[in-house]
């Protein structure tokens, strides 16, 4: 981050008293407690809807995210000399939540369940901001997929990696193209209308880097990924990240699904929903996107490895769906 920052900070009825650089932004020590200043590259209208969901999240008694200050123009977004737009947020002392403990883990999942109760918006207000339709991204990652092992058949001299993912292509892809078959004829539209209908809300991007453990409680960052949505987007999000850690552990995924639903019961609709986003091979696709977006000449060694890891941990996977969800190929 450029110093432009420190000037930016000029521009707030504070006063500084230290400033350190964080991971890309600046943590103040202010006389108003410690805040975060932080590039942006969220639009007006979405900054202006953020602000509207962290005081509705407030005014309901969840006190512990970062929401916004305003500067002395009474504008949420300061701009630098160079143009750069930043926001200062309110900040919390403490660490980010540690994936390896699972109680820390169930925390963070009854903490979301908890946010979710809360985080919903006038129709009015939050239709604007929808989240992605699942059905168009299933098929233009399966396109994609297609279109990589085509790619790659008509290679010659092929790597490693490349033989690596056509021997087990095919098994892959069926599980990526029932994901959406079953998409397709679940009731996915009807989840998308009531989540319309009832203005609920998804954080977006619900990880551990974004959950803070303070001396207080669990503090939530980093909204400006909020939509209107299903709220078990969030879950199925988090749940992924943490198993795979932790190699599609059912019993930890169990206790996590359960942690989440003493607090907000899921429909059965949703729990299809999820165990559909469970299915479909995220991480597979993602390592042959990447694969197919880069330098092929080369590919490195760490690249095949995350490959097989991601076929192996296919087969785990496949026991925690048929366990939590009687779900299966």
């Amino acid at each position: 981050m450029k110093d432009y920052g420190l000037e930016v900070l000029e521009q707030y009825d504070i006063e500084v008293k230290e400033v350190r650089k964080v991971r890309g932004a600046f943590l103040c020590d202010t006389d108003v407690g410690e805040l975060l200043l932080c590039e942006t590259k969220v639009s007006d209208k979405k900054t202006a809807g953020l602000e509207r969901l962290t005081t509705h999240i407030i005014h309901h008694g969840y006190s512990k995210v970062d929401s916004m200050w305003m500067n002395r123009e009474g504008e949420w977004i300061t701009k630098a000399g160079d143009g750069t737009r930043y926001i200062l947020k309110q900040w919390f002392l403490g660490r980010e939540c540690d994936v390896k403990k699972e109680r820390e883990v169930l925390e963070a999942v009854r903490n979301l369940a908890r946010l979710h109760k809360i985080m919903k918006l006038p129709e009015e207000e939050i239709l604007e901001f929808e989240s992605n339709d699942i059905r168009d991204e299933f098929q233009r990652h399966n396109r994609e997929l297609r279109k990589i092992r085509t790619f790659i058949r008509n290679r010659t001299g092929k790597e490693e990696f490349e033989r690596v993912v056509l021997e087990n292509f095919e098994e892959m892809y069926a599980w990526a193209k029932h994901a959406g078959d079953r998409l397709a004829e679940s009731g996915y539209e009807k989840l998308v209308a009531r989540s319309r209908e009832e203005g609920t809300v998804v954080h977006g991007e619900y990880n551990y880097h974004n959950i803070l453990m303070t001396q207080q409680g669990i503090a939530t960052t980093n909204f400006d990924h909020f939509a209107n949505g299903i709220q078990a987007s969030d879950l199925y999000y988090f749940m992924r990240k943490i198993l795979e850690k932790h190699e599609w552990n059912v019993e930890l995924g169990r206790a996590m699904m359960r942690a989440y639903q003493d607090i907000r019961p899921l429909p059965e609709e949703e729990q299809e929903y999820l165990a559909i986003r469970f299915s479909y091979p995220e991480k597979f696709w993602k390592i042959m996107n990447s694969y197919y977006n880069s330098n092929k000449a080369w590919i490195p060694e760490k690249n095949v490895e995350k490959l097989r890891i991601a076929i192996q941990q296919n087969e785990k996977k496949k026991q925690f769906l048929a366990s939590i969800f009687s779900f299966h190929l």
